[in-house]
């Protein structure tokens, strides 16, 4: 019978590698939650308008890489293709800004996008999302960014290079739109690719994100949203700027930037690396104002970011593997569950290690504990067990003590 094996772009994680998207979630919790962020935890599945809604028919996201199907009473769902749209269902349906003015939420999770896999890209790929519902104030778009690039610098990434820019508002959007269509009209649209030129009346402001060549060089001349920005929007973004000065986190102004998903307004920005090969994306967030409301709550206001994980991982290598404290090593049959017992003993002091289940060979058990990595031997043969002693081996030494087993703790 042949074997079953994984989906293309769907990978195992087993250790160190999962040991390192463990370190990566344990500084995360302790990072967010001393700016006073709570964990949420929201379903893979959505239904498929939601996603529609939010992030906008015309991205790729929508029209090309979402997992959507129907299930048996004809449903269209959605495996989330992004964490912001399911939270701000979840935030809607709770009910929670009855309760709270201000709402600090962040998750973690597998997402799901069908596009070409790569390295650090998967078609199952995990996010780091934060997002900071309810002020508006240019503060707590700079606390947002500050909180990431802390996130970052704790689990040691380095030679990062922060970019920020503003989107402008609804009122000032559409007349930068207008200019733009302006500037796109004039050019030949054969040197485009196929998305730009349907792009250019849809969603004008997407050919600026087009990562293909030609289209860059083409638009590299195209009016700036920054310049067709309205005063409140200007003061907003010179404020986020200036506080970032403040705190020492440098930055770069970059009028391009315009993220992947409609959803965004005013302050956008992304964190970029050359540590994986050519610079890509490491994470990226903004602000996203009138979203909830459009998804059918209150008039909230937000701003939030995600960190792919794959990304991260690529760049902080392997983890450093932690050696376990011992191995113990049975010899006498009878004494298996005496083993077991002082391996209990040990864990419930804070100890780390590993048990032989059968009474093999001195030689094989030492084999198993170097493989292991253990830094002590401990070995029970049927003279230690009557002594109630234990032989602890360094293993790095070869040094062997023979110790009581009610001293063993202190010991190792």
């Amino acid at each position: 019978m042949s074997k079953v094996k994984r989906i293309k772009g769907f990978a195992d994680m087993f250790s160190p590698e999962s040991d390192t998207f463990t370190f990566m979630e344990t500084v995360a919790r302790e990072v967010f939650g001393s700016f006073g962020y709570k964990e949420l935890r929201t379903p893979i599945l959505e239904r498929t308008e939601l996603f529609k809604r939010s992030i906008g028919d015309e991205t790729d996201v929508v029209q090309k890489e979402m997992y959507t199907f129907d299930d048996r009473k004809g449903r269209s769902l959605t495996m989330r293709p992004e964490a912001t749209a399911g939270v701000m269902r979840a935030y809607i349906e709770g009910n929670v800004n009855a309760s709270e003015q201000i709402s600090k939420l962040f998750t973690f999770g597998p997402m799901f996008r069908y596009e070409r896999p790569q390295k650090g890209r998967m078609r199952q790929f995990h996010q780091i999302n934060c997002e900071c519902l309810g002020p508006d104030e240019p503060h707590a778009d700079a606390e947002v960014i500050l909180m990431l690039m802390t996130f970052l610098t704790k689990i040691g990434l380095k030679e990062l290079v922060l970019e920020v820019n503003s989107l402008g508002c609804r009122e000032c959007r559409p007349q930068y739109n207008e200019a733009l269509r302006s500037f796109l009209a004039n050019l030949n649209k054969e040197e485009l690719c196929e998305d730009c030129r349907r792009r250019m009346d849809t969603n004008p402001l997407r050919v600026l994100d087009c990562k293909v060549p030609g289209c860059k060089a083409l638009t590299e001349s195209a009016p700036t949203i920054i310049e067709h920005t309205c005063e409140t929007c200007r003061t907003h973004h010179d404020k986020v700027l200036s506080t970032l000065r403040t705190a020492d986190v440098p930055f770069i102004q970059n009028d391009r930037l315009v993220r992947g998903l409609d959803y965004y307004n005013r302050t956008t920005f992304e964190v970029v690396s050359n540590a994986i090969g050519s610079q890509s994306s490491v994470a990226g967030g903004g602000r996203y104002d009138g979203l909830i409301k459009q998804l059918g709550g209150a008039d909230v206001p937000g701003i939030g970011f995600a960190c792919g994980m794959e990304r991260l991982a690529l760049m902080l290598g392997e983890r450093e593997v932690v050696q376990p404290d011992f191995y113990i090593a049975v010899l006498d049959e009878n004494g298996l569950e005496d083993g077991l017992m002082l391996a209990q003993t040990l864990r419930l002091a804070g100890k780390t290690g590993d048990v032989s289940f059968a009474s093999k060979s001195m030689k094989a058990q030492m084999r198993q504990a170097g493989k292991k990595g253990a830094r002590k031997a401990l070995i029970l043969g049927g003279d230690e067990l009557a002594a109630k002693t234990v032989v602890v081996k360094d293993m790095e030494t070869g040094e062997q003590t023979t110790v009581s087993q009610s001293e063993l703790i202190e010991h190792i």
